[in-house]
């Protein structure tokens, strides 16, 4: 779609938060594509990585691993992480060349780093709501350990991003705008971000 406020929108969330879902909804109403899991293949191809590899070390990093490169010098068998992040950047910047909504991997800061426009949205919601989403993800597992997955995600991100970016993922402050999915409702925060990003 031609004429839009905002061409380029990056969303933050947390998981389970349906940030997919709602990257679904505006590309559909927008007419623009989205990428999220379209990544693995676009970095796959930059980096030179399987896709296995961009898959496990795409959008995590985990204390221990930055704790294991650190002691290590950053030896080829551990900057993977680091080689993976820059082929991210190429992509997302080649990506927001033209009209599109980019899902999570530091899309906000890599963007404002590169001088480019974009919307930056986080999403976010309270654990009960994400409980939902998180059984539909990993039908049979009871809520205890939807918890504690939906928890061990959310802190391999916010160690990702604060790694790449040296911000807090959850300082509200980096984002244009920031939505309770399920205070306001799936739909209605699509709604939201839709006129924002046309302007009206």
């Amino acid at each position: 779609m031609d004429n839009l406020k905002f061409p380029v929108i990056t969303i933050g969330r947390e998981y389970c938060a349906y940030g997919r879902t709602i990257a679904g909804m505006l590309s559909e109403r927008l007419g623009i594509p989205y990428y999220d899991k379209d990544f693995v293949k676009k970095t796959v191809i930059e980096s030179g990585f399987s896709e296995d590899e961009v898959n496990s070390e795409g959008e995590s990093l985990s204390s221990l691993s930055l704790f294991i490169e650190h002691f290590l010098n950053g030896t080829a068998a551990y900057n993977s992480y680091d080689d993976i992040f820059n082929a991210q950047k190429h992509v997302i910047v080649d990506l927001a060349q033209k009209p599109c909504i980019i899902v999570g991997r530091c899309a906000d800061f890599v963007l404002k780093e590169a001088g480019i426009k974009s919307l930056d949205v986080f999403l976010y919601a309270e654990t009960d709501f994400k409980l939902e989403r998180a059984a539909q993800l990993h039908p049979g597992v009871d809520d205890a350990h939807l918890k504690k997955i939906m928890k061990k995600q959310d802190e391999l991100r916010r160690i990702y991003y604060k790694h790449y970016t040296g911000h807090d993922s959850y300082d509200f402050s980096n984002y244009d705008l920031c939505l309770n999915t399920g205070i306001i409702g799936v739909e209605k925060c699509a709604d939201i971000i839709e006129e924002i990003v046309k302007g009206v």
